[in-house]
């Protein structure tokens, strides 16, 4: 079984293989990227090859789904997206994601979201989609706002980089107001 490849207007999420490492690598090692990633930036190129060695890993164990991001124009891999802690008997999973800050801020995150949503609650049918922030991400939390994500709450020491514990923001999507928002954005477009 291969991971499913899913298409946006502007973005093809498909299969993170090793051929990618490189640009994993650019992405990982920024500084910038991984101020709120939960992890320190990658040091070498091998680093890269581990991880993704475990996106393998944890689609065969059916644990999760990582998807690499790339440009239907270009075919340029500029992040990653995915479903973490994945349990289709509970019907839950959390979504995660990076992008390379050379495209911040064009509306990526957003289409590769909107496309991993539906295929996990259409496809998957799932129930609730989780997310977890730094505190100080503001950046994602208005993201998940805007997508109709809701705040629950903090989990006290619940992310550790750097040699720290952090808090996190915990947000959640359940499925009956995913489709009230994604109708609501639909009616939105039309006019």
């Amino acid at each position: 079984m291969s991971v499913p490849i899913l298409k946006t207007a502007r973005l093809q999420l498909i299969e993170v293989t090793d051929e990618h490492a490189p640009a994993l690598f650019h992405i990982l090692s920024n500084e910038d990227v991984t101020r709120f990633y939960g992890m320190n930036p990658l040091q070498k190129q091998a680093d890269a090859l581990n991880i993704i060695g475990s996106f393998k890993h944890t689609f065969a164990s059916r644990q999760g789904i990582r998807w690499g991001m790339v440009t239907r124009d270009s075919g340029t891999f500029i992040g990653t997206i995915g479903l973490n802690h994945l349990s289709l008997y509970s019907k839950k999973a959390e979504i995660g994601f990076e992008l390379d800050p050379a495209h911040w801020r064009r509306g990526y995150a957003t289409e590769a979201i909107e496309a991993v949503l539906e295929y996990a609650f259409e496809i998957l049918e799932l129930y609730r989609m989780g997310a977890v922030t730094f505190v100080e991400n503001e950046a994602s939390v208005q993201l998940l706002m805007r997508i109709g994500f809701e705040e629950e709450g903090m989990l006290r020491g619940y992310l550790f980089q750097g040699g720290t514990s952090h808090d996190g923001r915990i947000f959640s999507l359940l499925k009956p107001d995913y489709h009230v928002n994604r109708q609501e954005r639909k009616q939105a477009n039309q006019i």
